[in-house]
């Protein structure tokens, strides 16, 4: 009778688990697969009059007209230096900062610089692009601090020569805080005791760092590597398309901007739709790729 008791209990349990799902479920249904029946663009030549469905196909004549442009190439060389140094940078910066500050004794500062460089995390790029955009425009305060040195004001980012250092950078600033707690978190993970033991051994503090910090979070930092992967080509659409203008095409547009321009301004629906199908099946194979090396190299299981 207990036995039944807890089966029912457990049924139970399961059937409100399914019931607060639902709503998900359907909301996932509606918003991103109903929508994939719009892919069918990309093989034909899409008419608005003709509908969806009556459109002449084309095959794959959209897919090679695509690789064949120059236009496509630029971008797709552009997304991948941006989205690939921006994978790297907020690796690397945010351990730097998280291992700088784990080194501080006072709790008050400590918590005080953690909260100030977490902050830019929860700001959009719409606000944030407009202070960038400032801050970098012909009488901001670079070029005012430039200036006392003789240099000749200039507007940042209209240069094709810096855009794309410029869009890291603000990237890797606006994220890095939030990452650093990350590696932060994981550091407390490690056993004080190992630093005491090797401090009277004679263990420097770069030493500690080196034989003991960074192998006790390498898991962590595994993780996040192989799990960036499957932004390889999620350059940034909203930071990129609130800061750039046609003067950086060359060097600043990428495949999220080119398809937004070519499908939504220039009315080319099935060619934008074709860009967005490679960018969409390249994520899902680096993603399926990622998940594998998440779970070969930090033991890393998603389900």
């Amino acid at each position: 009778m207990k036995i039944l008791n807890k089966r029912m209990s457990s049924l139970k349990l399961q059937t409100h688990y399914s019931i607060m799902v639902i709503p998900g479920v359907l909301w996932m249904i509606l918003f991103n697969i109903v929508p994939m029946t719009g892919v069918v663009m990309a093989f034909k030549n899409y008419n608005p009059g003709l509908g969806l469905w009556k459109s002449p196909g084309v095959g794959l004549e959209n897919f090679r007209y695509l690789f064949s442009m120059s236009d496509a190439q630029r971008v797709i060389i552009n997304t991948l230096i941006i989205a690939c140094s921006k994978v790297v940078l907020n690796i690397v910066i945010p351990l730097a900062f998280a291992l700088l500050l784990n080194e501080v004794t006072n709790m008050r500062y400590k918590k005080f610089v953690q909260t100030a460089v977490y902050l830019p995390h929860f700001l959009s790029w719409v606000i944030l692009a407009s202070v960038i955009l400032n801050i970098f425009s012909l009488d901001g305060i670079v070029n005012q601090i430039t200036g006392l040195f003789g240099a000749k004001p200039v507007i940042w980012f209209s240069m094709a020569s810096y855009f794309r250092q410029l869009v890291i950078g603000t990237d890797v600033w606006k994220e890095f805080g939030f990452n650093a707690v990350i590696f932060l978190a994981a550091l407390t993970g490690i056993n004080p005791n190992l630093y005491e033991a090797a401090t009277i051994d004679g263990c420097s503090k770069w030493k500690s760092i080196w034989y003991i910090t960074i192998p006790g979070i390498t898991g962590t930092i595994v993780l996040l590597g192989v799990l960036g992967l499957g932004n390889v080509l999620n350059a940034g659409f909203d930071q990129i398309y609130n800061l750039y203008n046609p003067m950086v095409y060359s060097t600043g547009d990428i495949l999220d901007t080119w398809v937004y321009r070519i499908g939504l301004v220039n009315l080319q629906f099935s060619l934008a739709t074709t860009a967005g199908l490679f960018k969409s099946a390249i994520s899902f194979i680096m993603i399926v790729i990622s998940y594998w090396a998440a779970y070969k190299l930090a033991d890393y299981k998603i389900f």
